[in-house]
């Protein structure tokens, strides 16, 4: 748990963290080799330098790091683990529910495992999304739709095979949809992660949250005119919190104009974990206002209440999570930390 410098505790989810095998000995091709350390060149532009990491440890990190990170030395109380399989560039997948799962098992109160499927596999992902509903009963998937399967290089929401798996979701009541609508990764194609589909799913699936991850960026203005009119769509900051340390300027404009069009109740919090870690970017946030002339154009500002907001009671909404109940399992833990 985070405490404020004035004592305050905050609950805090994060809302996207990963626990991949980038490794070489998993890579599958020289396209592992650039996703990995495309993802790598993230984490050295956009950390501070005391938060590097060694490109071994990024490519493959253990549990206990997880843990540490996240929950130790970290911030977090709750992590919401997201499945990146990109098994046509790495032998075992990336980032599988299945391995997921092993960490999470072994701390249980602290994990949500998020699934993940592609409905390119048309029939085979009906049958997938019943398997992990019955086998880890998920609340949420994450879609990728850039990713490659076969001579296919992306799909989007909107395909006839895609709306089939998202009627099941609704049926099942998998009903938190993370969607990457950001930057892309090489060799992934930045068009398939356009955000203009998400207009039409919102809107056919209204039983459905629809987290757009990394809030569009680039298409911060496409993203915010959708989100705007479709209740159920949110903003995650993964990718775009971090510029509140390398361009601290350029985070306001982003704040602020999420806070301008859909308000503090429809952003989340994370911190894209092993990219970034979540104790300095919530340090920062914490601390952080965006400058007077950006907050004053837009009439909003990013006060504590919204913070809190943002850090976590938005997300434990969506996932039912009961704070008091949470707060109460890890009472006594050694766990929390104090904002220096």
């Amino acid at each position: 748990m985070f405490r404020t410098p004035e004592g305050k505790d905050i609950f805090v989810v994060d809302g996207h963290t990963h626990f991949w095998d980038g490794s070489p000995e998993n890579q599958k091709n020289i396209h592992g080799k650039q996703f990995i350390e495309c993802f790598y060149a993230y984490h050295t532009g956009l950390s501070p330098k005391d938060q590097l990491w060694e490109k071994s440890k990024f490519e493959k990190y253990s549990a206990d790091d997880l843990y540490r990170d996240l929950f130790i030395d970290g911030p977090d109380d709750v992590a919401i683990v997201q499945s990146t399989y990109l098994k046509d560039f790495y032998k075992n997948g990336f980032n599988t529910i299945e391995r997921n799962t092993e960490v999470a098992k072994r701390y249980p109160e602290r994990f949500i495992v998020n699934g993940a499927f592609d409905p390119r596999d048309g029939e085979k992902a009906l049958e997938y999304i019943h398997f992990l509903k019955e086998t880890y009963d998920v609340k949420g998937v994450k879609m990728y739709t850039a990713e490659w399967n076969g001579a296919s290089k992306g799909w989007k929401l909107t395909d006839p095979d895609a709306y089939k798996c998202f009627e099941l979701c609704d049926k099942l009541g998998i009903r938190n949809i993370h969607v990457h609508k950001g930057p892309t990764i090489i060799p992934l194609s930045k068009d398939a992660f356009d955000v203009h589909d998400v207009d039409y799913a919102a809107t056919d699936f209204q039983g459905l949250n629809w987290i757009i991850e990394h809030c569009g960026l680039p298409r911060l203005d496409d993203f915010c005119w959708i989100a705007t009119q479709e209740t159920n769509v949110y903003g995650g900051l993964a990718v775009a919190l971090p510029f509140i340390h390398s361009r601290p300027r350029y985070f306001g404009e982003v704040i602020a104009e999420l806070l301008f069009w859909i308000g503090p109740e429809k952003i989340l919090f994370g911190s894209d974990y092993a990219i970034w870690t979540p104790r300095w970017l919530v340090e920062k946030f914490w601390a952080y206002q965006i400058p007077e002339d950006i907050a004053a154009e837009r009439g909003v500002q990013v006060t504590d209440e919204i913070k809190e907001k943002i850090l976590g009671l938005n997300a434990a909404r969506l996932y039912n999570i009961d704070i008091e109940a949470n707060k109460k399992a890890l009472a006594g833990s050694p766990f929390s930390i104090a904002a220096e």
